[in-house]
C-alpha cells in the first residue's frame, strides 16, 4: 500500500469561492481516515483533489514521498467508490469487475484469477454472471468496491460509499469495509457526513467545517476530548448538550441552576472568574440523582437506555441519556448530577485546558 501527504491544500474556484482552506494531513501506510463533516464542509472537495478530479489550487500532495499534485487521475494509482455505484447496467457483474483490467489489456487468465479473488473476497463468486438490475444495493455497493480490489491500488477512496443503503445494509457492509480494510492492509481515504460511520470505521477521523478542519484524531480523542464546540456537538449521538453559564464563587451558575465543581475544576477555571464559560454535557454523562432538576417533556424508550427529553433552569434544553427502561411524564422533575463535564471559551469556541494539554 501507500502512504500519503496533503500539505496545505486549498481549492479556491473560478468565481473565488473557497471551499478548503490549507488542508494538512499524514495518512499512514495502511491507515483508514474517514473525512466527516456536514453537507458542504470540503470533505468530499479535498477527495476528489486527491483523486485528481479536481485541481488543486495551492499545496502539495505526495505519494510515497512523489509529487502527484499535477499527475493526471489515470496515473495516480488510486481508485475511487462512489455512492452511486457507478456500474454499468448492461455488462455482468464479472465484466463489471474486470473493466478496467481489460482497458489495460491485460492477460485475461490474470484478470480472471484477479476477479474471482476478489468475488470470494466480497462473497460475490455466486453472483458475477448476474447484471447490475439484478442484485441488491448493498450487493452493488460490494460490486464497486471488487471493481477497485482488482485494480490493486496504492490508495482506495470512498465518497459517501453507504449514502444510498437502508439502515440494516449501513450497519452490514461497514463491517465489510472494515474486513475489507483489514483482510488488504490498505490505505483508505473514505468521506462521509455520518458520524456513526467515522466513529465505527475509522484508525483517524479529519473532521471538518466551512472548509477548515477543526480536529485529528482516533475517534476517542474526538468524542472524549473535543478541541471546540463544533466537534463536540458533531461528534456523539445524541449531540452534547451546551449551557450558559458564568464561573462565580466556585460554581457554574446559568439561569436558574447552578453546578458544583471540584478543586481541579476551579484551578482550571481560575482564568475565567466572573467570565461566561460554556458548559457542556455528554447525555451519557448524566446520571439520576442530585441536585439538578430536568423538568421532563418526553421519553425515547430504547431498550437498554432511555432518551429523556427537558429542561434545566429557565429554558435550557436538555437530554440525558439513562440506562434501562424509564417511565418519567411529561411535567415530572427528575433530579439529576453531571458525571462529566467539559468547558468552552464562548468567544473562541476552542475547549478550556490545562496549557500541558
Amino acid at each position: 500500500m501507500a502512504e500519503l501527504q496533503l500539505q496545505h491544500l486549498d481549492k479556491i474556484y473560478d468565481n473565488n469561492v473557497q471551499a478548503v482552506y490549507d488542508f494538512n494531513l499524514d495518512v499512514k501506510d495502511g491507515e483508514l481516515i474517514v473525512l466527516v463533516g456536514p453537507s458542504g464542509c470540503g470533505k468530499s472537495t479535498t477527495l476528489r483533489m486527491v483523486a485528481g478530479l479536481e485541481d488543486i489550487s495551492r499545496g502539495a500532495l505526495l505519494l510515497d514521498g512523489k509529487d502527484i499534485t499535477q499527475a493526471p487521475a489515470k496515473d495516480r494509482d488510486m481508485a475511487m467508490v462512489f455512492q452511486n455505484y457507478a456500474l454499468y447496467g448492461h455488462m455482468t457483474i464479472y465484466e463489471n469487475m474486470a473493466f478496467s483490467l481489460t482497458l489495460r489489456k491485460e492477460d485475461p487468465n490474470v484478470i480472471h484469477k484477479k476477479v474471482l479473488a476478489a468475488a470470494e473476497i466480497l462473497d460475490l463468486t455466486s453472483q458475477l454472471n448476474k447484471k447490475p438490475s439484478q442484485l441488491s444495493g448493498g450487493q452493488r455497493q460490494r460490486v464497486a468496491m471488487g471493481r477497485s480490489i482488482v485494480r490493486n491500488p496504492k490508495v482506495f477512496l470512498f465518497d459517501e460509499p453507504l449514502s444510498n443503503l437502508d439502515a440494516k445494509l449501513r450497519s452490514a457492509t461497514r463491517r465489510e469495509i472494515l474486513l475489507l480494510h483489514k483482510r488488504l492492509n490498505a490505505t483508505i481515504l473514505y468521506v462521509t457526513h455520518d458520524q456513526t460511520e467515522a466513529l465505527t470505521l475509522a484508525d483517524r477521523i479529519v473532521c471538518m467545517s466551512m472548509g477548515h478542519v477543526q480536529q485529528v484524531g482516533t475517534p476517542l480523542e474526538l468524542y472524549d476530548r473535543p478541541n471546540n464546540i463544533f466537534v463536540a456537538t458533531f461528534i456523539g449521538l445524541p449531540p452534547m448538550n451546551m449551557f450558559e453559564t458564568v464561573f462565580e464563587d466556585g460554581q457554574l451558575k446559568g439561569k436558574g441552576f447552578s453546578v458544583e465543581l471540584t478543586d481541579e475544576q476551579k484551578q482550571l477555571l481560575s482564568g475565567y472568574v466572573h467570565r461566561k464559560i460554556t458548559l457542556g454535557v455528554r447525555p451519557e454523562d448524566i446520571a439520576e440523582g442530585g441536585s439538578l432538576e430536568i423538568r421532563v417533556t418526553n421519553n425515547e424508550n430504547l431498550g437498554m437506555n432511555t432518551l429523556v427529553h427537558g429542561f434545566l433552569g429557565d429554558n435550557f434544553h436538555i437530554t440525558a441519556k439513562l440506562r434501562g427502561w424509564s417511565d418519567n411524564k411529561a411535567g415530572d422533575s427528575l433530579p439529576v448530577h453531571f458525571k462529566r463535564m467539559h468547558f468552552f471559551d464562548p468567544e473562541t469556541t476552542n475547549a478550556i485546558r490545562k496549557e500541558a494539554e
